[in-house]
C-alpha cells in the first residue's frame, strides 16, 4: 500500500533541509501513541531512527534505518526503511522529499507499507493517512 502527502510550505528548500532535526522529528509525531525517541543520528544514508510507542497496553520498537539520500539545488530526499517495526507491519518504506517550487517548496511524505495481507493493510491506511495528515499544518507553522 501507499500513502503519499505533499505539503507547500513558504520556507525554501535549504532552510527546511536544515530544519529537519531531532526537534522537528519529535513535533511531528501526533499524540497517540505517545512516542519515546530512543535515537535519532540525522538524515543521511546509514542513520538510524529507533522509537518506543506506548500502546497503553503494550509498548513497541520501531527502529528505523536510512538507506539513502540525495541532495542537489532542487531536491532533497532521504528514505527511511523499518528495520524492527511493530508486530502489526512487516514492510515499511519513507521516502522523504523536499523539492524547490518558487521561493517556497514542496514536502512530500511518500511511505509505501505491508502488514502482510491486503485486507489489513486496507485496514490500516486510515490511520497511517491520518497520522501523516497530521505533519500538514506542523510543517505550514514551522516551514512559514
Amino acid at each position: 500500500m501507499r500513502v503519499r502527502i505533499k505539503t507547500s510550505v513558504v520556507a525554501s528548500l535549504e532552510t527546511v533541509k536544515e530544519g529537519f532535526t531531532e526537534d522537528l522529528f519529535l513535533k511531528l509525531n501526533p499524540p497517540f501513541p505517545p512516542v519515546e525517541l530512543l535515537r535519532f543520528d540525522g538524515c543521511k544514508k546509514n542513520d538510524v531512527v529507533a522509537l518506543e510507542l506506548n500502546f497503553i497496553l503494550f509498548r513497541q520498537y520501531w527502529i528505523s534505518v536510512i538507506t539513502e539520500d540525495q541532495d542537489n539545488e532542487s531536491e532533497w530526499f532521504f528514505v527511511d526503511k523499518g528495520s524492527q517495526l511493530p508486530f502489526f507491519l512487516k514492510r515499511w518504506r519513507h521516502r522523504h522529499v523536499v523539492q524547490q517550487s518558487g521561493e517556497g517548496a514542496v514536502i512530500i511524505d511518500d511511505i509505501t507499507y505491508s502488514t502482510g495481507t491486503i485486507l489489513t493493510d486496507l485496514i490500516m491506511y486510515p490511520a497511517l493517512l491520518g497520522q501523516f495528515l497530521y505533519r500538514k499544518p506542523v510543517y505550514k507553522r514551522i516551514f512559514k
